[in-house]
């Protein structure tokens, strides 16, 4: 069945970094997007970052934009996020999610949400 499964969380200090990471098995990987999304305490979820297929196209969401880098390995069926200057404001536990396409006026439109995983916690507290 189809598993994602999200790792590297943790707690940083602000301007610290993170490496989250997400494994993929049961679906033919290369032919989605993955997307990371995000849900801090007593909030929705929100859209972080999209990748394509292929990898060569990166989208953000402008909170994280300069400071996050989305990137995916298709042999390994893993994608990674790299967070650096983390802010308070990036707490939330991070799950990673596949989708058929992007969309550029409704990011979330497109995701499947059943597919995420557990999720990772990330908590930026000094």
């Amino acid at each position: 069945q189809v598993q994602l499964v999200e790792s590297g969380g943790g707690l940083v200090q602000p301007g610290g970094s993170l490496r989250l990471s997400c494994a993929a098995s049961g679906f033919t990987f290369e032919n989605y997007y993955i997307n990371w999304v995000r849900q801090a305490p007593g909030k929705g979820l929100e859209w972080v970052a999209s990748i394509n297929t292929g990898g060569r196209s990166p989208y953000y969401a402008r909170s994280v934009k300069g400071r996050f880098t989305i990137s995916r390995d298709n042999l390994k069926k893993t994608v990674h996020l790299q967070m650096n200057n983390l802010k308070p404001e990036d707490t939330g536990l991070y799950h990673c999610v596949r989708a058929d396409y992007y969309n550029d006026y409704d990011p979330m439109e497109p995701l499947d949400l059943g597919s995420r995983g557990q999720g990772t916690q990330v908590t930026v507290s000094s």
